[in-house]
């Protein structure tokens, strides 16, 4: 069935993906961004509304001008280390904001929610990898922001009727195989960009937030899924939240993980350049091993990975290469 799906921060890396997907399984997205991160270009032809989420009455209206069904939101905030520095901005923007969006829905009578979460919910798991039942121990404002948003999902299911769809994403990496979308932040805090750009001699070297850790070679161990695979664990997602009138949780990773310098030696696999590094002090906030369980994602959605993550890293290389100045060319 054909579904009008508002996108909300759809002018964003993963946000763009996900409605290009949508658009070509036969739905209807309809984009609302603010564009302090995203970018018009990444949203395309696809209708475009500019505004913020946080903006009730004006998401209202657009809600009912395009009759949607249910909303998928992509517009939180998403940097650790600025979390941590500026924890109120993370709760204005990803908890109250997301209050206001919900607001802004059930005055409108959409009833459908698929909320971007993150494993920074987490913290520093007692299991790995992290399965749904995990106890969630956020050690920064970024991951806390986006949990308190789970919790207040469970409450408005159960007081509104709301359905919704909580997806959980390790690290998401690589851009569209087809080269028109990719991952534009600025400034750029994934490692695979920022590898990519010294390889590619945008960048001198590569800084390295510590070797200390308590790993196989002392550098941070992450899980990289790739953003069309997460594209495709939302749609999934929400045709289950639909026809089953239930709600879910997912851990989406490709459940295994790499090491900073593993991640160093693909890019170098993948270009043929040597990467200059620089060991530096660690990341505030920053977990020594995340890596996902996803097997309630495999068993339920019928959802896997497709990328490895030589794959991952040729997908966001061939981008930028093509695309030296981002989507400002």
């Amino acid at each position: 069935m054909r579904e009008s799906i508002l996108v909300v921060g759809g002018a964003g890396y993963i946000g763009s993906h996900v409605a290009k997907l949508l658009h070509k399984q036969g739905h209807e997205p309809v984009i609302l961004d603010n564009l302090s991160t995203g970018h018009r270009q990444a949203a395309g032809s696809f209708a475009f509304h500019e505004g913020d989420y946080g903006d009730a009455p004006f998401v209202e209206k657009v809600l009912k001008s395009h009759k949607i069904s249910t909303v998928m939101h992509f517009g939180s905030k998403a940097l650790v280390g600025e979390s941590v520095g500026d924890p109120l901005l993370y709760y204005g923007a990803n908890t109250g904001d997301t209050i206001k969006l919900l607001n802004a829905m059930l005055s409108a009578g959409v009833k459908n929610f698929i909320f971007s979460s993150t494993c920074a919910t987490f913290g520093v798991p007692e299991t790995v990898p992290i399965h749904e039942q995990v106890e969630q121990k956020p050690i920064n404002p970024y991951g806390q922001s986006k949990l308190f948003v789970e919790k207040i999902l469970i409450d408005a299911k159960a007081a509104y009727g709301l359905n919704y769809g909580v997806l959980r994403y390790f690290n998401a990496a690589g851009c569209d195989p087809e080269g028109q979308l990719g991952e534009d932040h600025r400034p750029e805090s994934h490692l695979i960009p920022r590898v990519l750009a010294v390889a590619l001699g945008r960048d001198r070297k590569l800084l390295i937030n510590g070797n200390d850790y308590e790993t196989t070679d002392g550098s941070c161990i992450r899980d990289y899924v790739h953003v069309n695979d997460l594209a495709v664990a939302h749609i999934k997602t929400m045709e289950l939240m639909l026809a089953k009138k239930l709600s879910f949780d997912f851990n989406l990773g490709s459940e295994r993980g790499h090491s900073v310098f593993e991640v160093v030696k693909a890019v170098e696999k993948v270009t043929g350049k040597a990467i200059k590094q620089e060991i530096g002090p660690r990341r505030p906030g920053d977990p020594p091993v995340l890596v996902a369980d996803s097997s309630k994602a495999r068993e339920s959605l019928k959802w896997q990975c497709t990328f490895d993550l030589e794959a991952i890293v040729r997908t966001a290389y061939e981008w930028m290469q093509k695309h030296p100045g981002g989507y400002g060319e």
